[in-house]
Formats: C-alpha cells, structure tokens, sequence
C-alpha cells in the first residue's frame, strides 16, 4: 500500500473506544509494586491476544511475577526483522484517600481516563497493543514481525522483569519500541540512577556529656549537605540536563540521652550516559572526602540498586524511522526529549546493542502523581503513529541504506550511540 492511502487507511481504522476500553480495563486491575503481583494484568492481556489467535508465553521467576511474551511470527523463519514492543504492567503504589478519582476506576472526565498506571504506562500498552489491531482488522501484510514484551517490575528496576529475559537469552530484535509516556515526543536518552546507603560511625556517650562521644548523626548532616541538590562536576548533557543527588531518608540514635553511635543516610543519585557504577560510587565518595571523612573508618556506603543510564544516536534511523511515522499521523514533527529517570529500554540499548526509542502517551509529570491521567486524544494518537510504525517497519540495515525512512532534524547533534 503506498504511503498515502496507508495512512488514510489507519486513520479510518482507529478505534477510541476499543483503546479506552483497554486502557480502562487495564487500570482496573491492581498491579502495585511493591508487592507486585502483574499475574491478573497478564491473563487480561493474554486473552485479548488469544483474540488475536497470537499465543503467549509467561515468564514468572516468582509466583505472580509474570511477564508476557507474545510476537505475530517466527522471525527467524519467516527472514522478517523483528519489532519489539517492551512496556511494564506494574505501578507504583496508591494512597487511595488522596485521590479525587477513583485511582482503579478508569473514568473519563473532560477527555482524561484517570487512574494509577493510565500514564505510565497501562495507556501505551494499551494503545500499542489496539495498534496490532487495527494493522490485523484491515489486512495488512505486515514488513515486520512484532513482538511484545510486557514485563512486571519495571517500578523497582526490572530485576524480575527484563532482566529476567535478558538472563534467559529471550530478547532477540532488530529494534524496540518502549512506549513510556513522553508526551508523544521522541525519548532519545535517559538518566540512571543509584540508590545507596551511607552509615555513619559515632562514639556513644552520655547524653548528658556529648563531648566525650562523637555523634554519628552530626557526620550524617554534614554529609547530607554536600550531597544533596548539589552538582557533581560533568558537562552538562543536551538532553539531560546534569546529575542530581537526593537525600531522601535518614534514620539515627536511640534516644534523645545517648550521643548516637549510627546514623543512615539513603540517597538518590540521577547520573548521565557515560557514567558507571565505579565511577558515581568515586564521585560520592570524593565528595565527602571534603569533609575529612574516610570510608570504611568513619563510614560505610552500600549500593542498593544502579540502573545504567542510556541514550541512542540522534541520527540513528530507527529514530527517522519513528519520527517519519509520527509525521505521516500527525503533519507534524515530533519534539525530542530525555528523561530524568530510566526505563527498561537501557537493557535493550547498553547489553543487547538493539536501538531502542522511547515514544509513548501521557505526560511524564503526571506519572506517580494523585489523579495520574492520560489524554485521550493523545492514546487515539498513539494507536495510529504505532499501527503505522508496525506497517512500515523493514530493519535498521534497509533503513540504514537509504530505501526507507526519512531524516529527522532533531536539534541534538553529536549525542554518542549506544547501539
């Protein structure tokens, strides 16, 4: 089909209500991390692809930890390259009371579903999920086969979820398509993250005679003040802004008569591409080297959790290939953007070298909120650029040769591939 009757062809074929109606039902089921528990998300999915005739797999490295694997083909048989669609079913967690909507009701009010998880990111679930059928109710022979990840636990870094697939061998693309909520603008990079523990190391004493201890709280504050809302010495990245650190808990002492002896600090640093584990864990510990503090004698610092930061060539073509799509929907171009946390597509970008665009419904500053929403115009939107993406899809390397595709201005030049 050429390019023009294509796209009237999509337009005609979109269904708001059968994209609400997914994103509602979707939101309606539970699936808050922590606990977990995506299992109910993934049997609702899994039957709407069993609609389709398309079979899924579970994965479940603990019960009720499931994620879903489904693809429209073998594309190792059919020679086809291969679209992966990788977004989570899981959500942080609610404080019901705070919420002027029902947080599970999925209700429309002034072209907004409300409810935890229609941002990020049941709704471009959703919306991808309506994408693959519309391609099928007009009959298009699509260039590709696509695949769908829905994964559980990208809320507490994916360890139960992409991760799992990428330990098991099971993520096989040519490129990937994570449809987090971005504002519909092209995700190009995105911060990484550590959560980590400091505890400081105090000499008890008598409340009484604070004089004769050292209070492991006192270093804390200290520490705490050169760590939090403070710059670490980087460039600043075009997309990203600079590094951050929060200072986020802080637990300490045994009563108000006991000079304290421990003190613990939890933080929150925000790194950019280029950035390792060693390298932020050096970084923070330099800081606090300002202070005359060592570590191992005046305190200790644990690593939690690290989530490498991740981006992808501005002029890569997958990003054309993207961008293209949503211009052909839209007559407009699309914004680029980064993101100041990580998403699931840092596996697919940093360990598997697949180019992964970041491109979905919903505004990145509802996410997590009270009264999180997602336009609905936006999901109608969503669903026609990625019916057109899976329509139009050929592979990087006929991309890369010219044959398709088109180039995309996006602003930021010289940003280093990570693919």
């Amino acid at each position: 089909m050429t390019p023009a009757p294509l796209v009237r062809t999509i337009r005609a074929a979109v269904d708001v209500d059968a994209v609400v109606s997914l994103t509602r039902d979707l939101v309606r089921i539970r699936s808050e991390n922590p606990p977990g528990g995506e299992s109910e998300v993934v049997a609702h999915l899994r039957g709407v692809f069993d609609d389709m005739g398309l079979a899924g797999r579970i994965v479940e490295p603990r019960p009720g930890r499931q994620s879903l694997l489904v693809a429209t083909g073998d594309g190792a048989r059919s020679g086809k390259p291969v679209l992966l669609v990788n977004g989570h079913v899981d959500t942080v967690p609610v404080r019901p009371h705070a919420w002027r909507h029902d947080p599970f009701g999925g209700e429309v009010h002034d072209g907004r579903l409300y409810g935890r998880g229609s941002a990020d990111m049941k709704g471009g679930v959703a919306a991808a999920v309506t994408a693959l059928q519309v391609c099928r109710s007009i009959g298009l022979d699509l260039p590709c086969e696509v695949a769908f990840h829905l994964v559980a636990d990208e809320e507490l870094g994916g360890e139960l979820g992409t991760a799992e697939l990428l330990r098991a061998g099971l993520i096989r693309a040519d490129a990937c398509l994570d449809p987090e909520p971005t504002g519909l603008a092209l995700c190009l990079a995105e911060r990484g993250l550590m959560f980590a523990r400091v505890t400081t190391r105090g000499v008890p004493a008598h409340g009484s005679e604070p004089s004769k201890g050292r209070s492991a709280i006192i270093s804390a504050a200290a520490i705490a003040q050169v760590l939090h809302d403070n710059e670490f010495p980087q460039t600043p990245h075009p997309l990203l802004g600079t590094t951050t650190c929060n200072v986020g808990v802080i637990r300490g002492g045994s009563g108000p008569n006991v000079v304290p002896e421990e003190c613990e600090l939890q933080i929150d640093r925000r790194v950019l591409p280029g950035d390792t584990e060693q390298s932020v864990v050096r970084g923070i510990i330099d800081r606090i080297a300002s202070l005359g503090l060592s570590p191992g004698t005046d305190y200790d610092l644990a690593v939690d959790t690290f989530c490498e930061p991740s981006e992808i060539d501005a002029g890569h073509p997958f990003v054309a290939a993207v961008g293209a799509s949503y211009e052909a929907m839209t007559g407009r171009r699309p914004g680029v953007t980064g993101l100041p946390f990580t998403t699931d597509a840092r596996f697919m970008r940093n360990q598997l070298g697949i180019p992964a665009v970041v491109f979905g419904p919903g505004e990145l500053g509802v996410a997590h909120t009270v009264d999180e929403y997602v336009d609905v115009d936006s999901l109608v939107t969503a669903v026609a650029v990625y019916a057109h993406i899976f329509a139009s899809f050929t592979g990087t390397q006929r991309l890369r040769d010219g044959r398709e595709g088109s180039s995309l201005d996006t602003g930021v030049g010289g940003a280093p591939s990570m693919t």
